[in-house]
């Protein structure tokens, strides 16, 4: 398959996921956006191209219901995603408001997901960095709901541990509503699916 840039002038999509790389930080909740970009490219079939990003991100490409996509990983922690997605923009000639992040949010109860167009970090290191790379906040946002921690722990090892049993038991059905928000937002636009998913109460 050839690469993004050399694909038709059709409107081209860039999903970046965050989390940290290796595999003692694969099942965190911090590595939520990960797992969702995995998933995405299971599900919809992407190709890997991550030897052509060298070790700085891992990409997918293909199709999301006739829209070119590309998904990534950046392959640097947490902390300092900016650098490996700012490649990633200019290698294959994207603009920032064609991406979508998907990230983990302490502010949010766990499964609940919202969409943001643009705005702050939030006090989220991952989202520093993109912004400060990138000179703008022009990207839409998934932020999925990770919720707070109990008073005796600390919010950096609440993120960088592993879902509890509970969680556990409907994370898979987390993931895939993230799957359907990122596919309406690529299909129908951002305030569509703010509309669809920022109000949709749990059952």
């Amino acid at each position: 398959m050839a690469a993004i840039g050399m694909m038709p002038t059709k409107r081209k999509h860039l999903i970046i996921g965050l989390g940290n790389p290796g595999p003692m930080y694969a099942k965190t909740r911090h590595n939520i956006g990960f797992m969702v970009v995995d998933r995405l490219v299971r599900h919809y079939g992407l190709t890997d191209q991550s030897n052509l990003m060298t070790a700085t991100a891992e990409v997918a490409i293909g199709e999301i219901a006739g829209n070119h996509v590309l998904a990534a990983k950046p392959m640097a922690y947490m902390n300092r995603s900016g650098g490996p997605v700012s490649n990633i923009i200019r290698t294959y000639g994207f603009q920032c408001e064609d991406m979508v992040v998907i990230h983990d949010d302490i502010d949010l109860a766990y499964e609940r997901l919202k969409i943001k167009e643009k705005g702050g970090d939030g006090g989220h290191n991952g989202l520093r960095s993109l912004i400060d790379a990138l000179g703008t906040d022009d990207f839409v946002r998934v932020r999925m709901g990770v919720g707070r921690p109990e008073a005796h722990i600390g919010v950096v090892d609440y993120v960088l541990g592993e879902f509890d049993a509970h969680q556990h038991l409907t994370l898979e059905r987390f993931l895939s509503q993230a799957l359907e928000a990122a596919e309406v937002i690529l299909c129908e636009g951002a305030k569509v699916a703010m509309n669809r998913f920022n109000r949709k109460i749990k059952i």
